[in-house]
């Protein structure tokens, strides 16, 4: 696109000198615009877009050209306009119109080429200054808004925060990219709870120093908390020398005490090497783990500055409960659970076990191994869509929006929407978020 003609203000009661001027400037391409009094100048700056420059001669009727630049150089929006001023030949009048805010000063009769040479000398200077504006301009906007953007910033990075403390770090920056953090208000889901607790933990801390009890609770932290991540649990809290992870929730899991039970039989496996470790430096200790099914309230409790998720029920006291009783590296189930992965797992039926807490006998059953260790930690659900359906769940995976899958499908976004609708009713899932997750839970590709 073309650029706008510079615009040139001549101010002089001499039609014979302004038309020379403008015949001399128009001829260069220049816009020109004509004022016969210093008030008549002054009044056109004022009603119109500032020229680029103003060529001003010192003798006008009532005010005259010292008494025009001088108002010129005092109004902000006006003061660093380019003035040349139209002088006599006498040196006084030079050094007068250097002292009323003149940027040059022409001699009449006045010379073609030094006026055109002059005029884009000036023209040029004015250029650089209103590029240097323009970005003084736009580093204010930024300064401006940058608080806004770093508070922002801080915000995203607490969210990130939030959601790694619980969840795997995959899959907390999806529910991140796709605004899935809403999951976490409080609401009532069935949920499948494991609890691992270190038994013979209360006499080893209150025998052995500080220093060491730290150490060893780090080592068992961070081998159960690698397999956490792996098995995409939920840390639903800890508690001593207890933890707590939940199944399918925040996260939709299918069969959610599959993945609980393959877990805990997979951290069981893991901790027998570091109970011998331990138990070289002299440290006794034992694990054992429960897993439970049932519905549970879950949310976010605590208060301002201190804030975790957990789950309230009997299903989670259960799991509590039970991991008491679950020694020597035993992982116990209750009969929910156990009709879950009876296919998967061998058992040893240990009967109804009174617990303190619950009113009646709980069947309880040991988990002495799973029948066949090529499964995938979690059940594989990718045969229910079809190939177009996965293809648009790996795009609501990577945040795109109904427009833009259809978009990069080269379908209309209305289809696009009818197959999003038909992948939520099929995985039984009620939002983008949870799509997300079936999709990295089952291993497809979201990178863009």
């Amino acid at each position: 696109m073309a650029s706008q003609p510079r615009v040139v203000l001549i101010v002089d009661d001499s039609p014979t000198t302004a038309k020379l001027l403008e015949g001399l400037l128009t001829a260069e391409g220049y816009c020109v615009i004509h004022a016969v009094t210093g008030e008549a100048a002054l009044q056109t700056l004022r009603s119109e877009p500032t020229p680029d420059l103003v060529l001003l001669d010192l003798v006008l009727p009532g005010i005259d050209g010292y008494e025009v630049c001088r108002q010129l150089r005092a109004a902000p929006e006006t003061s660093m306009l380019p003035v040349v001023m139209v002088t006599g030949s006498d040196s006084s009048d030079r050094v007068s119109s250097i002292e009323a805010g003149a940027d040059d000063f022409l001699i009449k009769p006045v010379d073609p080429v030094e006026l055109l040479a002059r005029v884009r000398s000036l023209l040029r200077i004015k250029s650089y200054h209103d590029t240097v504006q323009q970005q003084a301009a736009q580093l204010a906007d930024l300064n401006h808004t940058l608080e806004a953007r770093v508070q922002a910033q801080v915000e995203e990075l607490e969210r990130v925060g939030r959601l790694r403390r619980f969840l795997s770090p995959q899959l907390a920056d999806v529910l991140v990219s796709t605004g899935g953090e809403s999951i976490l208000q409080n609401h009532r889901r069935q949920i499948a709870v494991v609890c691992f607790r270190l038994h013979g933990f209360t006499l080893f801390a209150e025998t052995t120093a500080p220093e060491d009890v730290m150490s060893v609770l780090g080592e068992y932290h961070q081998a159960v908390g690698e397999l956490i991540h792996r098995f995409d649990g939920t840390v639903g809290g800890f508690a001593g020398d207890a933890i707590q992870v939940l199944f399918n929730d925040p996260l939709p899991r299918a069969d959610p005490a599959v993945p609980a039970v393959r877990m805990a039989l997979e951290i069981r496996s893991t901790m027998l090497e570091l109970l011998r470790a331990w138990a070289k430096r002299g440290h006794r200790l034992e694990v054992g783990a429960a897993v439970t099914l049932g519905y549970a309230t879950l949310g976010q409790i605590g208060f301002a500055g201190r804030v975790d998720y957990a789950a309230v029920g009997p299903v989670v006291d259960l799991a509590m409960e039970l991991s008491v009783r679950a020694t020597h590296g035993q992982a116990l189930i209750t009969q929910p659970v156990y009709a879950a992965v009876e296919d998967l797992v061998d058992v040893s039926a240990l009967g109804e076990l009174s617990l303190v807490g619950f009113s009646r006998p709980i069947q309880v059953f040991s988990v002495e191994r799973l029948r066949t260790q090529s499964e995938p930690p979690s059940v594989d659900r990718a045969g229910v869509l079809s190939l177009r359906e996965r293809e648009v769940a790996v795009l609501v995976a990577r945040g795109l929006t109904n427009r833009q899958i259809a978009e990069e499908l080269i379908i209309s976004e209305r289809t696009a929407e009818g197959h999003v609708d038909h992948i939520r009713d099929k995985l039984g899932v009620h939002n983008r978020a949870e799509v997300a997750v079936w999709v990295v839970q089952n291993r497809l590709a979201v990178e863009p």
